[in-house]
């Protein structure tokens, strides 16, 4: 795994004076690689889009609209039978009451959960979260360095405007961070 040094800039131009800067203190160019990280919720990192599996705020849903579904499909078979025994006629009454009140519960279920407030998250799950909160949106210079050059690099590039100055490992290849991940929140340093 490679050493890696990297900092977010406002604008391309911010970290291209960035690079040059480095180029002047002696980095390679092979050792500078500039890209954009999009805002929170735009990485398509699955294949319906987004950037996790189910929307946070979506949790219990399911609860809610086989309940509503439940009660309100008996209730509705209840109204179909009271239209069948009162007017004497079809029992397709009674299976259309339980399906169009299956139906409406479900939707009213459904939505009757996701209004409600949910419980406090625990210690470990706001730590997980933050973990995968992922980072800001911006440009990013990350800049393949040797253990000798960390100090400097990280200088240089709070120097030139850098926020966020982070050290990461990974997998440097053709000029390229290859493995950046930007769902994962970065190792940041501390300021001196």
């Amino acid at each position: 795994m490679a050493l890696i040094v990297a900092a977010r800039f406002e604008t391309f131009e911010a970290a291209k004076a960035a690079a040059i800067s480095l180029m002047n203190a002696g980095i390679s160019s092979d050792a500078l690689h500039t890209f954009y990280v999009n805002p929170a919720g735009t990485h398509d990192a699955f294949p319906g889009g987004g950037d996790s599996v189910a929307d946070p705020g979506s949790e219990g849903g399911q609860y809610g609209a086989v309940g509503g579904a439940a009660i309100f499909g008996l209730l509705g078979a209840g109204i179909g039978m009271a239209v069948t025994y009162s007017f004497g006629v079809s029992a397709l009454f009674i299976a259309g009451g339980a399906g169009i009140g299956a139906y409406v519960g479900s939707l009213l279920g459904a939505v009757y959960k996701l209004g409600r407030a949910h419980p406090e998250r625990s210690r470990a799950q706001s730590r997980l979260a933050q973990e995968h909160e992922g980072r800001p949106s911006g440009v990013m210079l990350a800049v393949h360095v040797e253990a000798d050059q960390v100090e400097r690099v990280s200088v240089l590039l709070r120097d030139a405007g850098g926020v966020e100055v982070e050290r990461a490992r990974g997998q440097w290849r053709d000029g390229q961070w290859q493995d950046f991940d930007p769902l994962i929140s970065p190792n940041l340093e501390v300021k001196p």
